[in-house]
């Protein structure tokens, strides 16, 4: 049986494709442009704009896709979310070019449904107008208010626009139609893709730190590296000391380093990690 892929075309695409490819899945053009082949055993995958793939798999033609969460928010999908890859991340955002106006306003978005709610919650006298992309031009002129995606402002900051409200966060996410799920076999192969994705996102949180160390030292670096679990600990050639090992979240590398010199460790190496199963 055929697990149904969908995968995202546009802004996502570029992150959804290099996180497959690091976990070893390479998606390549096909001889037609939106069915790509996909190295994934008896998977066949289709490249469609994410508010497709949330479409696609609440209506049960595809098993599992790659979408936004505000697609899912908008769409109010029946769908199943997997996994956060916490890529493309914005802010769903109502934006005016200054205070709303005290009277009726015009709202433009892509996004129908959660500006009619963001409209209700705030209990304005508004009407809605609906965009096909290029929302931030619309004001002054055209709205008085937008609701719309923003990763960095950059673009509302350009066209004269500040954040008056915050909506909801949004991300690339793993989506699953439910009835895919009830089918153990494909349920399996999702779970598979699953593990396989999280590994590369959790080996992109860590790196690998090797120290050496002297037995007087021990256990002070090892005190000092917050491993997964434990550290791994091996003898040195002649016994003249150990070989200690840790996945170390990247973050708090710049505070773990010194404190395992600190601590006497010598000979400190640091490399990428490509993928974590625990």
């Amino acid at each position: 049986m055929m697990l149904r892929l969908g995968l995202p075309k546009g802004r996502m695409e570029g992150g959804v494709l290099s996180l497959l490819a690091d976990a070893g899945i390479h998606v390549r053009p096909g001889a037609r442009g939106y069915r790509p082949d996909v190295s994934l055993p008896e998977t066949e995958a289709k490249l469609l704009k994410p508010q497709n793939v949330v479409e696609m798999l609440a209506a049960g033609s595809r098993d599992a896709g790659f979408a936004g969460a505000d697609w899912v928010a908008e769409l109010q999908a029946d769908v199943i979310e997997l996994l956060d890859t916490e890529l493309d991340q914005v802010q769903i955002v109502a934006a005016a070019p200054g205070a709303l106006p005290d009277r009726r306003v015009v709202v433009a978005s892509e996004y129908e449904r959660l500006a009619r709610a963001w409209i209700a919650d705030r209990r304005l006298a508004a009407d809605f107008v609906r965009s096909y992309g290029a929302t931030e031009v619309f004001p002054p002129e055209d709205a008085d208010v937008i609701v719309d995606n923003t990763a960095t402002g950059a673009t509302l900051e350009a066209n004269g626009l500040r954040v008056v409200d915050v909506l909801m966060q949004s991300s690339t996410r793993l989506y699953a139609n439910p009835h895919a799920l009830d089918d153990p076999t494909r349920r399996r192969r999702i779970e598979d893709l699953v593990l396989l994705l999280r590994s590369v996102l959790d080996a992109r949180r860590r790196v690998m730190l090797e120290v050496n160390a002297s037995a007087e030292c021990l256990d002070a670096v090892v005190a000092a590296l917050p491993a997964m679990r434990r550290a791994t600990v091996s003898p040195l050639f002649g016994n003249n000391g150990y070989a200690v090992k840790a996945a170390v979240p990247r973050d708090i590398l710049p505070l773990v380093i010194p404190a395992v010199k600190a601590a006497g460790g010598t000979d400190v190496v640091v490399s990428r990690l490509a993928q974590i199963v625990p």
